[in-house]
């Protein structure tokens, strides 16, 4: 078991998803930020213009999406990275009822 161990240590790809596990773990407390400017806007122009700002609502949801993508990385559940090594437009979001901006 120890040589196992001693092997698995020794394994330049588990270090290297580590080493961008730790950099996507910084990009998504920036997002997070982020994400609470978009939703600050979005109370705001609800509450200001009665209605929420279209263009904030897609920026939020391509948002939400890459933090998805940076999640499903990080939990191990694909090897796929994300933006900046894959396409931004490439994320795949999840299939669950999403707003679409018509509502």
């Amino acid at each position: 078991m120890d040589t196992e161990i001693n092997t698995n240590l020794q394994k330049t790809g588990t270090w290297q998803r580590i080493f961008f596990m730790l950099i996507f773990a910084v990009i998504l407390a920036f997002v997070r930020i982020l994400l609470w400017g978009v939703v600050l806007l979005q109370v705001a122009s609800s509450l200001m213009m009665g209605t929420k700002n279209t263009n904030v609502l897609g920026f939020g949801k391509s948002l939400s999406v890459y933090v998805y993508g940076i999640l499903v990385f990080l939990t191990y559940n694909t090897d796929k990275m994300p933006f900046p090594f894959s396409d931004w437009a490439n994320q795949t979001p999840p299939d669950s009822g999403i707003i679409s901006k018509k509502n």
